[in-house]
């Protein structure tokens, strides 16, 4: 009786401390799991609110009108871009909205540097804003639209967005 007591006993103890291991297993599962949830529903949440922000950032562009400060940046996206197609003869594209305030940037900026031969394309694109210079012989492009300037700085916007929605600080 003695004998089989403790070897029942034993056999208790491995039966227990086998369903210990077991609920411990399924813990670990079932957290696992609900956190891989949270953090995907987190990442939805977040793509969301970017994309959202991207559009309102879209529209807040296209309804910018002609203030100056939209004067300024078009000055400074003209200036950027011609250098980039490595040409003294290009051809600019812009929408239809800027195409007068293009032609003087242009003007202007002609009168600044002799050598270079500029004109405003006739056909409008369809941007928000900025500009797509082309070398004149068609071999060398820069597309420096907003709507280009936005996707490539996507991701950097994106990653800085989604800290400040987790309440995180600083860079890295």
């Amino acid at each position: 009786m003695e004998s089989s007591r403790s070897r029942l006993e034993g056999e208790r103890t491995k039966i227990i401390e086998s369903a210990r291991k077991q609920a411990e297993n399924l813990k670990r599962q079932i957290v696992g799991s609900s956190r891989l949830a949270a953090r995907n529903k987190e990442l939805v949440t977040i793509e969301t609110d970017v994309n959202r922000a991207f559009e309102e950032a879209r529209e807040r562009l296209a309804n910018s009108g002609k203030d100056s400060s939209y004067q300024a940046l078009m000055s400074k996206i003209v200036e950027e871009s011609i250098p980039q197609v490595a040409s003294d003869e290009v051809v600019i594209e812009c929408n239809k909205n800027d195409a007068e305030l293009v032609k003087k940037i242009v003007a202007d900026l002609s009168k600044k540097n002799a050598r270079l031969r500029a004109s405003v394309s006739d056909r409008p694109i369809t941007a928000i804003g900025g500009i797509r210079v082309k070398s004149a012989d068609g071999t060398m492009s820069f597309d420096n639209t907003l709507d280009s300037r936005i996707e490539r700085l996507k991701p950097l916007i994106r990653k800085n967005i989604a800290r400040m929605l987790r309440g995180e600080e600083g860079e890295e």
